[in-house]
């Protein structure tokens, strides 16, 4: 078997909505999902925790984030790149 092998980690991608202490931010993620009655498409959204090591993300900004191991209770997603800078309101 090939030990360099990388499992496969999810890559979320979602806007920046607040700064969670220090080297953590909250992020929304959208996800577009077809209702089971009504055959609509409806956005489902939830908020993951993601660990930015150099606080360099802004809230506004859209990042991608990686799955890793769990950092804390809440935070298993580390920063992999940002999308685009936002402005902060």
């Amino acid at each position: 078997m090939n030990e360099n092998k990388q499992a496969h980690k999810r890559v979320i991608q979602g806007s920046v909505v607040a700064k969670s202490g220090d080297k953590s931010v909250s992020i929304l993620v959208e996800k577009r999902v077809i209702h089971p009655r009504y055959r609509k498409i409806v956005k489902r959204f939830k908020k993951y925790l993601v660990h930015d090591e150099e606080n360099k993300i802004k809230v506004g900004d859209v990042i991608e984030a990686i799955e890793c191991k769990p950092i804390s209770k809440r935070k298993a997603f580390m920063l992999h790149k940002v999308v685009s800078v936002g402005v902060e309101l």
